[in-house]
């Protein structure tokens, strides 16, 4: 039988102590070959209940676009945040993941009085946080960031199917699925693919080792 899990637990924890405006951050896109990783910021009333919200991942595509309106619609304040696959070579992925969660919180119209991030640790910040292992299936907040990080993220992707129709990128998004790295085989690598992940690095190298 599968426990169910109160999503309000962190939240309740600080609604005691007198905390309301709790930003729950995640990110969307760390694992992809190419395109962004985008992060979001959401504070949600307190008490704030929406069915079927969890963790991005155990969402059905339709799902996820069912809800995102919804929590865009009755959130006190949403930030996104937008990192290229250009800024991801040249910082790394944690540290970009980092970057846009940072950066989603700036991009808030209202100041939290506390953060709870899926597992990251943020930097040089004054606000208190709480980095959650698995946050996102732990957290109503979490959760509803990492629904508009995701529903932004593949969003984008469709965007860039339009202009790159040949990898397919509506279907997998950028991961790095067999039909993917088939495609990159066959077509090379543009600027929105990530040259420092090993499976783009490698077909480089390849198409080097062939001029």
């Amino acid at each position: 039988m599968k426990v169910s899990v109160d999503l309000l637990k962190y939240e309740k924890e600080l609604y005691k102590e007198g905390i309301t405006l709790i930003a729950g951050v995640d990110e969307a896109g760390r694992g992809p070959l190419c395109g962004p990783v985008v992060a979001s910021a959401v504070i949600l009333p307190k008490n704030y209940q929406l069915e079927g919200l969890n963790d991005s991942k155990q969402l059905s595509e339709k799902k996820r676009e069912e809800l995102y309106p919804q929590i865009l619609k009755d959130a006190l304040s949403v930030g996104v945040s937008i990192i290229s696959a250009k800024i991801i070579d040249e910082i790394n992925i944690l540290e970009a993941s980092r970057l846009a969660m940072m950066n989603a919180l700036k991009d808030l119209k209202i100041k939290p009085e506390y953060i709870l991030t899926d597992a990251m640790k943020l930097k040089d910040i004054a606000i208190p946080y709480q980095a959650i292992i698995h946050g996102d299936a732990l957290s109503l907040s979490i959760a509803a960031a990492s629904v508009v990080a995701k529903v932004t993220r593949d969003h984008l992707m469709l965007e860039l199917d339009k202009k790159y129709p040949q990898y397919n990128l509506k279907k997998h998004k950028g991961y790095p699925t067999k039909e993917h790295l088939m495609l990159i085989k066959k077509y090379g690598i543009n600027e929105e693919y990530r040259v420092t992940y090993k499976p783009v690095k490698e077909i480089i190298e390849r198409e080097k080792q062939n001029v």
